[in-house]
C-alpha cells in the first residue's frame, strides 16, 4: 500500500503503524493527522476514497465520522459556557421550557454533557426522514420520560445527545449547532469539519472530496456479537435493552452516504471531516493554532474533569466521561490520563492530550463493528506514545 503525506522526524512509528493498518487490519481508505503544540507533525493518507471504489484517497478527502462528531459538539457547548452564555449547572428547561415535561425539570446542562440525563432512548423511534427534520428530534426528546432518575447514573446517549445539544445551542444563540460550529469553530480555524455538509461540500464530494463509507448501519442485533463478554452480547441482542433501544432511536438507521443525511445537522452522528480538520479542532482546544485558540486553560481543565465513570447502562462496559468528551481509560483508552476526545462508532477518532500537546484525528471509510476502541485507531495512539517515549 502506498502511503502519501509527511511525517516529522521522530514520529516515524506513526507512519509505520498507519501502513500496517492497511496490511494487517484491513483498512481500505483512511487518513491520520497529528499536531503537537499547534504544529502539524503527521499528515498521512492512503487507499481509496470510496470503500467500494478505486478512486485514490487524496489529501483533502473527508468522511462521515459518526460519534467523533460528539466531541466537536461538546466543544461548542463549552465555548458558549466560556463566553458566559450557557450555565452548565442550570436546568435544561431554563433555556428550553418544553423540555421540562415528564419529570425532567431537574435535568441540568451538565447531565446532558455527562450522559447522565436518563434519556438515551425514545419510546417512539423516529424514521430517517423524521430524524433529519431539525425540529422533530428535539421535540421527541422533550416529550420523553427519563429511563432513570436524571443525575443518578450514566449511560451513553448515542443519538439523543445530538438533539439535546443542537436545541441548547439553538435556544442560546438562535443558530443550530451546525451553523454555529461553522461560524465559530471550523471557520476561524480553517478546519475541514462540517456538521451539515453544505451544497458546495456535496459538490466537492462528487469531485473527490467526500468519500463513500460502508453501507447503512447493520441491524442492532448484529452489532458486537463477537465480543467475548456475554453481558455485552446479550444487551445488543435483546430488543428491549437500553443498548438496543438507544442505537435504534432512529429506525431504520439512515444511509450515511445519502446526500440528504449528510446535509442535515445531527451533532451525535453525522459530522464530516478530514483527519486534519478533526485534529486541528482538538489542537485548538489545548493551545493555539495559527493564532486561534478555542478553550482557555480553565475550560480545557473543565472538559476533562470526570463527570461519569463506571458501568455504562447503555454500552454495558465501564466508560468515563467529562463534559461531553470521553476520557482516558475504560472503553476508550487515549494517550494519557490527561487526554479527552471522542471515537466514532466503527473507527474514527479525535482527541487531545494537554500533557504532551498532542492532538490526533483519524478518519476511515472502512467501519468495523466497534463502538469505542477500534484496533486501527488504537494502533496509531500507541505509535504516538512510542514516538514520544523515544524523544520526539
Amino acid at each position: 500500500m502506498d502511503v502519501n503525506g509527511t511525517v516529522a522526524e521522530g514520529f516515524e512509528p506513526v507512519g509505520e503503524a498507519f501502513a500496517r493498518n492497511f496490511e494487517t487490519l484491513g483498512d481500505r481508505g483512511a487518513a491520520v493527522a497529528v499536531y503537537r503544540d499547534g504544529q502539524r507533525v503527521v499528515d498521512l493518507w492512503a487507499g481509496t476514497r470510496d470503500v467500494d471504489g478505486t478512486e485514490p484517497w487524496r489529501r483533502g478527502t473527508a468522511q462521515v465520522v459518526r460519534s467523533a462528531t460528539k466531541g466537536v459538539a461538546a466543544a461548542a457547548a463549552l465555548v458558549l459556557w466560556q463566553r458566559g452564555l450557557l450555565d452548565l449547572d442550570a436546568p435544561v428547561g431554563e433555556y428550553w421550557p418544553e423540555f421540562k415535561a415528564r419529570g425532567k425539570e431537574r435535568v441540568l446542562v451538565r447531565h446532558v454533557l455527562g450522559h447522565r440525563a436518563g434519556l438515551p432512548v425514545l419510546d417512539r423511534p423516529l424514521t430517517p426522514e423524521q430524524a433529519l427534520d431539525p425540529a422533530l428530534g428535539p421535540a421527541a426528546v422533550a416529550a420523553q420520560a427519563p429511563a432513570w432518575e436524571p443525575g443518578t447514573d450514566h449511560g451513553y446517549h448515542a443519538l439523543t445527545y445530538g438533539w439535546m445539544l443542537d436545541e441548547l445551542v439553538r435556544r442560546v444563540t438562535g443558530r443550530g449547532a451546525g451553523e454555529w460550529i461553522a461560524a465559530e469553530i471550523a471557520g476561524p480555524l480553517g478546519a475541514e469539519f462540517w456538521l451539515g455538509l453544505p451544497p458546495e461540500g456535496e459538490a466537492a464530494g462528487r469531485a473527490g472530496r467526500v468519500g463513500r463509507i460502508e453501507g447503512p448501519e447493520p441491524a442492532p442485533g448484529a452489532v458486537l456479537r463477537a465480543r467475548p463478554k456475554r453481558a455485552v452480547t446479550d444487551a445488543y441482542a435483546d430488543p428491549d435493552s437500553l443498548t438496543r433501544r438507544a442505537f435504534a432511536a432512529i429506525t431504520p438507521f439512515p444511509d450515511q452516504n445519502d446526500p440528504a443525511y449528510r446535509a442535515a445537522a445531527l451533532p451525535a452522528t453525522n459530522g464530516t471531516a478530514t483527519a486534519d480538520g478533526l485534529a486541528r479542532v482538538y489542537a485548538a482546544l489545548i493551545g493555539e493554532v495559527d493564532g486561534v485558540r478555542l478553550f482557555h486553560p480553565a475550560t480545557a481543565q473543565a472538559a476533562r474533569a470526570e463527570e461519569s465513570a463506571g458501568p455504562d447502562r447503555v454500552l454495558v462496559v465501564n466508560t468515563r466521561f467529562g463534559l461531553g468528551f470521553m476520557l482516558h481509560g475504560g472503553a476508550s483508552p487515549f494517550l494519557s490520563p490527561d487526554s479527552f476526545g471522542h471515537p466514532g462508532r466503527g473507527g474514527s477518532l479525535g482527541f487531545a492530550d494537554p500533557a504532551s500537546g498532542i492532538a490526533l484525528g483519524y478518519v476511515t471509510n472502512g467501519f468495523r463493528k466497534t463502538v469505542t476502541a477500534d484496533p486501527r485507531a488504537q494502533a496509531l495512539v500507541r505509535a504516538v506514545r512510542v514516538s514520544l517515549e523515544r524523544g520526539a
